[in-house]
Parts: structure tokens; C-alpha cells; sequence
């Protein structure tokens, strides 16, 4: 039998028309907008259990909801070997939150780090930084490179092709 992680993306991955996939996603991405509603209202609660007692909890089937714990993995303390997970797998969901707001940025799902329940898990300061950071994140810089004539950045006025760069 296949393990749940792999059910989970053999339902994700699965062929559909256009419309039934927009379905399926949208269908799912309300499903996980409702669980991250909960761990953020109840932020300091730590959920632990089977995935058979979770999965109910979070209103998934199993590997619709292992397919939530992939999406929350790297946001967690610890991650959880998805590859190995089957009903009577016990996991614990102990939330980095600062690190998953950065992710959902990540992710660019706005309609998850928009979400007004995260009010009270983080200051509104602290997830301007975040999304500062982020931004930073995805910014290239580019190195300045001394061209043969440019000034040699040693100081010496010469052109670079003069002096430093000569052998180079």
C-alpha cells in the first residue's frame, strides 16, 4: 500500500479538466485557509497526535491533510519525513510563526499571510520586517566589475589594464 504522502500527490497531480482542477485547488486552498485560521486563533496550542485523530480535526481526509502538512513542513520546528507517514503516524505541529509568515510569502499566498487572525500571533511591526526581509531576500545586487579601463581600484590613477589587471 502506498503511503499517505504519496496518495496525497497522486490526487494532487492527477489529470482533470481545467475546471475541475480550478475546483480541486480552490476547494483545497479554502480547506487550508480554515486550518490556518485555527492554528492561528489558538497560536499557542500545539497539536500532536495520530494522523487519523488530526486529520478529523483539521476537516481533511488523511492525505488531504498530510498534503497541509507538506504546504506547513519547512514552518515547522521539526520537520516531518513525509515519505514515512501512515494513519497511525504521530506528528506534532509545532508552529515557527515568524518563519511561516515568511513562507506563505514565499509562496506568494496572500489570502494566508493577509489572514486578520494573525493579529495576535504577530505585531504588525514584526510582519512588516518579515516582509521587508523577504523582499530583501529576492533582490539582486550585482557585483561592480573593473572594466580593462577603468581607474585601477588600487588608487593609483593608472587604467586598470596598467597596473593591477596587467597580469590578469
Amino acid at each position: 500500500m502506498t503511503n499517505l504522502y504519496q496518495q496525497w500527490r497522486d490526487i494532487a497531480e492527477a489529470e482533470r479538466t481545467q475546471e475541475a482542477g480550478e475546483k480541486f485547488w480552490n476547494d483545497y486552498f479554502e480547506a487550508e485557509t480554515e486550518n490556518y485560521k485555527k492554528l492561528l486563533a489558538d497560536h499557542e496550542k500545539v497539536y500532536s497526535g495520530k494522523i487519523s485523530e488530526l486529520a478529523p480535526m483539521f476537516n481533511m481526509d488523511e492525505p488531504t491533510f498530510v498534503g497541509f502538512i507538506d504546504g506547513i513542513n519547512t514552518s515547522l520546528k521539526t520537520e516531518i519525513d513525509l515519505d514515512t507517514l501512515e494513519s497511525d503516524s504521530v506528528v506534532t505541529l509545532d508552529i515557527d510563526f515568524e518563519k511561516l509568515y515568511y513562507n506563505m510569502h514565499e509562496a506568494k499566498a496572500s489570502w494566508l499571510y493577509e489572514l486578520k487572525e494573525w493579529d495576535k500571533v504577530l505585531s504588525e511591526a514584526k510582519r512588516h520586517e518579515i516582509t521587508k526581509q523577504y523582499r530583501a531576500s529576492k533582490v539582486f545586487i550585482k557585483e561592480n566589475t573593473v572594466r580593462r579601463n577603468d581607474p585601477c581600484p588600487c588608487g593609483s590613477g593608472k587604467k586598470y589594464k596598467n597596473c593591477c589587471g596587467k597580469n590578469a
